[in-house]
């Protein structure tokens, strides 16, 4: 299964059957904390925030549980540049889920001002 470029991700924001997660930690995904190199902070909207550390410490069915995505969803991970995501989605296929990576990530959402962002400060 191929990556997901931000095209494809723009796109598809709000389509059922599609799960967005944000792997990242608590201040990256409110805005509160991310990388100064960012333009903007904050999330994709629609986004849930489960950090790869939660999903590093489950099993697959824990996070099957955790996820709670519908039966044939698409899970879509991403973090601040792929490498958090990344493992995220092996995670994610290991629990059964039809899991991709956005490589780019948020530093690449982030960077186009013409992309929405929700901030939860």
């Amino acid at each position: 299964m191929s990556d997901v470029d931000r095209d494809e991700l723009a796109a598809r924001i709000g389509e059922d059957g599609l799960v967005l997660l944000d792997v990242r930690t608590e201040a990256e995904y409110s805005g509160a904390g991310g990388y100064p190199c960012d333009a903007r902070q904050g999330h994709i909207p629609g986004a849930r925030h489960l950090e790869l550390q939660q999903l590093m410490m489950l099993d697959p069915e824990g996070v099957r549980t955790l996820v709670k995505a519908p039966q044939g969803a698409e899970v879509i991970a991403y973090c601040h540049s792929g490498s958090r995501s990344a493992m995220a989605v092996e995670l994610l296929r290991a629990a059964g889920y039809a899991a991709r990576n956005y490589v780019g990530s948020w530093h690449q959402w982030a960077d186009d001002e013409t992309l929405p962002v929700e901030d939860v400060r």
